[in-house]
């Protein structure tokens, strides 16, 4: 694992009912005793902008890629790539799980394209835990005449995430197409702080 992420750090943080886990007979075979698959079943991610997809309610299993896209519109998609199990939702994306080399996958199927955005889960974890606590924690003056500062201070701690991650893993925010680039530029432009955070309540008072 490239970031050691624990279950007591994401609990600390959000608390147990802000995080989702998958359980391992969710996975098929050939994933479910993945380093991956682990991790998400022990520590789980925090929820909000990355949504962990559930079980199936009749047969307990996750759905696979073939299952949520037709894998032949994706020219770039791996051999095999249609039995990946799809383990969250981001963005417009599909997040599937390649046992094998234990890498995330963004499945667009809006755009047809696939390409890897984790390196493992950790991965994953780490960058879902920064930016959502950044949505949940950050504070605006919530005086006018501050707010080009507060926006600038904004874009730094966001610019901060983005560098640090990439020093371990680059595919998060390897381009500015990549969807964790997306929606490090929504949270920079105030968008996505929600509920009774401090950053809602002085953006909506």
């Amino acid at each position: 694992m490239l970031f050691d992420v624990t279950r007591s750090e994401l609990v600390d943080i959000f608390g147990e009912d802000r995080i989702a886990t998958v359980p391992a007979t969710a996975f098929p075979p050939a994933a479910a005793d993945t380093e991956g698959a682990r991790l998400l079943q022990t520590v789980g991610a925090p929820t909000g902008t990355l949504l962990l997809r559930r079980p199936d309610e009749e047969d307990g299993l996750l759905p696979l890629v073939q299952d949520v896209v037709h894998t032949e519109d994706f020219e770039d998609a791996a051999e095999g790539a249609g039995d990946w199990p799809v383990i969250g939702w981001l963005l417009n994306a599909h997040l599937a799980l390649d046992p094998a080399s234990g890498k995330v996958h963004a499945f667009d199927p809006d755009e047809e394209t696939v390409r890897e955005l984790h390196t493992d889960v950790s991965s994953l974890v780490q960058v879902t835990l920064r930016l959502q606590r950044l949505l949940d924690e950050f504070t605006f003056s919530g005086d006018e005449e501050d707010e080009e500062a507060d926006f600038e201070r904004l874009e730094s701690e966001v610019d901060r995430i983005r560098e640090e991650t990439s020093e371990v893993d680059p595919l998060p925010f390897e381009d500015d197409e990549t969807v964790w680039s997306v929606v490090g530029d929504e949270i920079a432009m105030g968008q996505r702080f929600k509920g009774d955070s401090p950053g809602a309540r002085s953006l909506y008072g």
